[in-house]
């Protein structure tokens, strides 16, 4: 049974693994094409993380192994 502790559990390791996706997928976005500051697309870049967090909380439903016993 999932008691309160479980899920706080789960969402702290849900939210630790949405943020770092979301960095790598900004970075990685910024890297393929950027030769200067100037030239990233932000609004791009933001998105791409944006898509990559939420993807990574839809795929943490599934189980997380730092929280699964």
């Amino acid at each position: 049974m999932l008691t309160n502790t479980n899920w706080k559990n789960w969402l702290k390791a849900a939210g630790i693994r949405a943020v770092r996706t979301f960095a790598e997928a900004a970075l990685a976005y910024i890297g393929t094409g950027a030769v200067v500051l100037g030239d990233v697309n932000w609004l791009a870049a933001l998105s791409a993380g944006a898509f990559g967090a939420v993807t990574a909380l839809l795929l943490a439903l599934s189980g997380l192994p730092e929280v699964d016993p």
